[in-house]
């Protein structure tokens, strides 16, 4: 059956999984190696909805290519399912009706190169091997759309620096226009097309970026860029081009594509830059949210769990902070450690509301001290509604 993409938020959790049992008992916090036993022997009596969030509808396709969007459902992470199954895993673009048949596709390398070349995709195929679990996020995730693009999944592919290594280099070739496939049956209503991003050289390595051909152990679906696409660990999606067909080198005058530029403000640039050479990287900074809020009755008191997520930034980080209103202080979040940060690692935090109210959950990192820009500028406040305590 189809869901209707029309219902919103709430209809859409009281028809799925998630009100059917979504292994919500015994979350631990995923990544953190913390153990909370504070709802021992409790018995679970719902979710608590975050408020002021739109109508998007969550784990369900809707639209088609430019406009083809599926928002992520995060209230269903637990530690039992560490990586978004392929078919939740967000999808900001759709595949192109004109796409063509992977059979037979090719890579074309180009540009400041002695010998321009096509890498056949059963050769990449071949060479393919895991490269590890890794967290992509659209720079465009926002409240409105209840911040479901994000997905964490296990990617297999080749690193680009192996590919590039293998090319004899042109003198000046010091950076890489990695380019998709980019042509669409039907005019957009969201979005502007464009499928291409220029990268230093140094810059991918650093990465460990690669050319992904499969996500969860099995061959990319066609939304997510089959039969090929870029992964670029630690980067906002949009420099992960799907549909890769060509690698032109290039040097450092180039100008800046029309996706970078329409993509400047989200990847936070000084502007927007004209040339290339001018764009820093579109890493993604440290950053924390909730994903739900848990009712509980334990020893016969109401309690709540929050849980969330934190990803982003280059480092692990020690302590992470709550709070609940703009009055109070931050305090420590009770179940938080993490150990690596290629992922997202779940958290939780027991909290029991003096009073009824609107809350807006705020997170902070402050150990070590870290870059943590839409973090600390309250992008990811996420509020609920307290009726009972």
């Amino acid at each position: 059956m189809t869901e209707d993409p029309r219902l919103d938020r709430r209809q859409f959790l009281q028809k799925s999984a998630l009100s059917t049992g979504m292994l919500l008992l015994g979350l631990n916090g995923l990544n953190s190696g913390f153990a909370d036993d504070t709802f021992a022997g409790g018995k679970f009596l719902g979710l608590v909805d975050f408020i002021d969030e739109g109508s998007a509808p969550v784990g369900v396709p809707i639209a088609s290519e430019l406009d083809g969007r599926l928002y992520t459902d995060l209230t269903r992470l637990s530690e039992h399912r560490p990586v978004t199954p392929t078919n939740e895993f967000f999808i900001r673009t759709g595949a192109s009706q004109l796409l063509p048949s992977p059979i037979g596709w090719t890579i074309r390398l180009d540009g400041l190169v002695e010998q321009p070349s096509h890498l056949n995709i059963q050769t990449l195929k071949s060479t393919a091997t895991a490269m590890g679990q890794h967290l992509m996020e659209c720079s465009g995730n926002v409240r409105v759309t209840h911040f479901g693009l994000i997905s964490v999944a296990n990617w297999t592919g080749v690193p680009i620096s192996t590919i590039l290594n293998r090319a004899k280099l042109k003198s000046g070739a010091s950076r890489v226009l990695v380019s998709g496939f980019d042509e669409y049956a039907n005019p957009t209503m969201t979005s502007v097309p464009g499928a291409s991003w220029i990268f230093r050289l140094e810059e991918l390595q650093a990465a460990g970026a690669f050319l992904a051909t499969e996500m969860n152990g099995q061959p990319l679906t066609r939304d997510h860029g089959a039969p090929v696409r870029l992964v670029v660990p630690g980067w906002y999606g949009c420099a992960c081009i799907k549909w890769v067909n060509n690698l032109t080198l290039v040097n450092d005058d180039v100008e800046a594509t029309s996706q970078m530029r329409e993509y400047a403000a989200r990847t936070l640039q000084d502007g927007i830059p004209q040339q290339a050479k001018d764009f820093q990287p579109a890493s993604v900074d440290h950053a924390a949210m909730p994903v739900r809020v848990e009712k509980w009755l334990v020893a016969g008191k109401l309690k709540y769990r929050v849980v969330g997520i934190l990803w982003g930034g280059s480092q692990p980080v020690k302590t992470l902070k709550i709070r609940f209103n703009p009055d109070e202080d931050f305090v420590p979040v009770k179940g938080f450690r993490q150990i690596r940060n290629n992922a997202w690692t779940i958290w939780t935090h027991a909290w029991s509301p003096s009073a009824p109210d609107l809350f807006a959950i705020r997170l902070a990192v402050t150990d070590p001290p870290v870059r943590a820009r839409k973090l600390d500028a309250g992008y990811y406040v996420r509020s609920v509604n307290i009726s009972e305590i």
